[in-house]
């Protein structure tokens, strides 16, 4: 098991690394899974944007991309995420950067554990998710 963050075509950002696995372990585990390699790539809007059109056929910017390797109840993936949009997404929702990061650093666990975001009632279950994991963080 390794959680790992890498730093695509940005400037490193502050992270708590020891502190960020460990809840991200707890989030996991409380799902019911176990934590394999997870891979969080920080990157910038332009480098996502080419992911999303390569991979996706998407031709927009996105906050995160979530690929999946999970196998059974171990959770693996590599989870890009586009240091540019948290940023604006703070800014325009009035939240602290690292609040709206560790926001879409969840979102993108929670995905590998299978939970959807793509109708209404997904969308609350998953913000539900969200929340109930970043009162573990504090």
């Amino acid at each position: 098991m390794a959680i790992n963050f890498f730093f695509e075509d940005v400037k490193r950002i502050a992270l708590k690394v020891g502190k960020d696995k460990n809840w991200i372990v707890h989030c996991i585990e409380d799902n019911r899974k176990n934590a394999g390699d997870i891979n969080f790539i920080f990157c910038s809007d332009s480098y996502l944007l080419e992911l999303n059109k390569k991979h996706l056929q998407h031709d927009y910017y996105t906050d995160i991309i979530t690929f999946d390797y999970c196998e059974g109840d171990i959770i693996s993936g590599d989870i890009y995420i586009s240091v540019d949009r948290v940023r604006e997404n703070s800014e325009d929702l009035e939240l602290r950067f690292d609040i709206e990061l560790h926001r879409v650093m969840i979102h993108g666990v929670l995905h590998l554990l299978g939970l959807k975001d793509a109708t209404e009632m997904e969308k609350r279950q998953m913000r539900s998710s969200e929340d109930k994991c970043l009162e573990y963080y504090s």
